[in-house]
């Protein structure tokens, strides 16, 4: 088996329950819900993404463990965040196995149209309206708001740790912070997540 793999980097965490913590960040080609091309962009159903996972390189099993691990070196907590476009297309029991008898504790950001691997330590779904949601429980769901069809009171029955919304970029950004602030003010169930990572300069 072999994975096909647009980018691997050690940053921190950027965004929800866990930002500011030191990760690796696997980020796998390919999405099943936008091909990457702005071609397409209008007609996806996340028409919004402002990620590039086109393309990148193969990765053997023990190939992309050994980069990993040493992408993290001697720091305690080994800490992996497997991410894409979707990374559920590729990710299977024995890579989680693999990199968890590794030492790493694992977690995945993923749209949850695909059941995550049960093995998978903390889990982040970010639905995006129009789209059919099969992994409805988790450690943290991350709405980036506002999205037409998906109100955030549409998720209340859904089983997660912590439900953030997240502004969503672009030339919005200070309206959609704006309404998210005020939904979070308005329904203490949600809490507000702000990418981070771009406000420092991170990746």
């Amino acid at each position: 088996m072999s994975y096909s793999v647009k980018e691997i980097f050690l940053t921190l965490q950027g965004e929800g329950a866990r930002a500011g913590r030191r990760a690796v960040f696997v980020r796998f080609s390919g999405c099943n819900l936008w091909s990457g091309r702005e071609r397409d962009r209008a007609s996806a159903a996340c028409s919004f993404c402002d990620t590039d996972f086109v393309g990148g390189s193969r990765y053997a099993l023990d190939q992309l463990v050994a980069e990993v691990a040493e992408l993290w070196g001697a720091a305690p907590a080994p800490y992996l965040v497997l991410t894409g476009g979707e990374p559920m297309l590729q990710v299977d029991a024995p890579l989680v196995d693999a990199l968890k008898a590794a030492g790493f504790e694992v977690a995945i950001e993923t749209n949850g149209t695909i059941a995550v691997e049960p093995a998978i330590d903390w889990i982040c779904v970010s639905p995006k309206a129009g789209t059919e949601i099969v992994q409805r429980s988790g450690n943290e769901l991350k709405l980036v708001y506002p999205q037409q069809q998906a109100d955030p009171g549409s998720f209340d029955d859904w089983r997660f740790d912590h439900f953030f919304l997240q502004p969503m970029d672009g030339p919005q950004r200070e309206a959609n912070t704006a309404a998210a602030i005020a939904r979070c003010m308005a329904d203490g169930r949600w809490r507000l997540s702000v990418q981070t990572h771009k406000i420092v300069g991170i990746r």
